[in-house]
């Protein structure tokens, strides 16, 4: 008897289990149900763009593509080249771009699914984004200027680097702005599997939606900077370019890890160009091992204090001074 009523009370427990995942289950796709609805409904997908940027707007085509940029001031051509995020822009760029348009002919690429250029659903990668930048300095920059000092933002940095090594005549010099450290190198490749999923038309828009809400947007620039709030211009204009057609395509391989690059030292390794690396206590990318790159001649790996990811919005002082001291000759003083 104590047997079988042991039994029934293993049962009981069991069933009591099952459901409440049943009931859990239920109440997850209920919620996931509701928000896709809610996204297609109520979300604005196609919000008016306004410029990221002052001075001209241009357009070219590439492989297929219109690509937008920005272009003011006079002198010697200074490429900048905003990150890539769930919601980047060139606005991300605006002080570089405001301060040296005084000493420089100033460009600010829109890179491919970002800004006012096209976010055609495509394979997005490292490679297809440094085509990019090449063909951007060799169709639009070369034959207004000659080469470009190039700036680049986080992961943007990456692909200028991949560019440079593949296309040096087209480089004067380089900066990397909170690139991805050569510590960081990973093994992985992207998750193709991964990319499917986020990328089901289903939901695909739906997860993008949740992922550049205000909230959201706010909450990933408050991680990015370390000693004062993100202006909230930044803010409005991220949740403004995130609300345009074809916004989600980019980003879907950024979060499946496709924007990713295993071999980033051995970019780096062959860059022989003039090159800077500006950083600050950031989070998300991994500066170790920068001090083998600064025992090079010429490599110059100088630390924002009291700044974080975007170090010329902390302190757009120090990071213009330092700008200014490296583009006039391209040495800084070796301690």
């Amino acid at each position: 008897m104590a047997r079988s009523n042991s039994r029934k009370g293993i049962f009981r427990s069991l069933w009591r289990l099952m459901t409440f995942f049943h009931s859990l289950a239920r109440a997850a796709t209920l919620a996931v149900g509701g928000w896709v609805a809610y996204s297609r409904v109520f979300v604005p997908h196609q919000l008016t763009l306004t410029h990221a940027l002052g001075g001209e707007r241009r357009t070219f085509s590439w492989n297929g593509l219109q690509l937008s940029y920005y272009v003011t001031g006079a002198g010697k051509p200074l490429v900048l080249l905003h990150g890539v995020n769930v919601a980047a822009s060139s606005y991300e760029v605006k002080p570089l771009y405001d301060h040296l348009a005084a000493s420089h002919r100033v460009y600010a690429l829109d890179l491919p699914g970002f800004g006012f250029s096209e976010r055609r659903k495509l394979e997005y990668s490292p490679r297809f984004f440094a085509g990019a930048i090449q063909a951007f300095l060799r169709s639009e920059v070369l034959p207004e200027g000659g080469p470009a000092d190039v700036v680049a933002l986080s992961l943007s940095a990456g692909f200028a680097a991949r560019a440079a090594c593949d296309a040096p005549e087209l480089f004067r010099s380089l900066v990397m702005i909170s690139p991805t450290g050569p510590g960081r190198q990973t093994r992985l490749h992207g998750n193709d599997t991964l990319l499917r999923l986020l990328s089901v038309p289903l939901w695909s828009r739906a997860l993008y939606d949740l992922l550049t809400t205000r909230q959201a947007l706010t909450f990933f620039f408050r991680r990015v900077f370390l000693s004062r709030r993100p202006p909230e211009n930044l803010i409005a204009y991220a949740y403004l370019t995130a609300h345009q057609p074809g916004a989600h395509h980019a980003p879907m391989y950024l979060l499946s890890g496709k924007l990713s690059s295993p071999d980033i030292k051995e970019v780096y390794d062959c860059l022989n160009l003039p090159v800077m690396v500006l950083y600050g206590r950031g989070s998300f990318a991994g500066f170790r091992k920068w001090s083998e790159y600064e025992k090079r001649p010429n490599w110059f790996v100088v630390r924002v204090e009291g700044a974080g990811e975007m170090p010329h919005f902390e302190q757009p002082e120090v990071v213009a001074d330092a700008l200014s001291k490296f583009l006039s000759d391209y040495a800084l003083a070796k301690e």
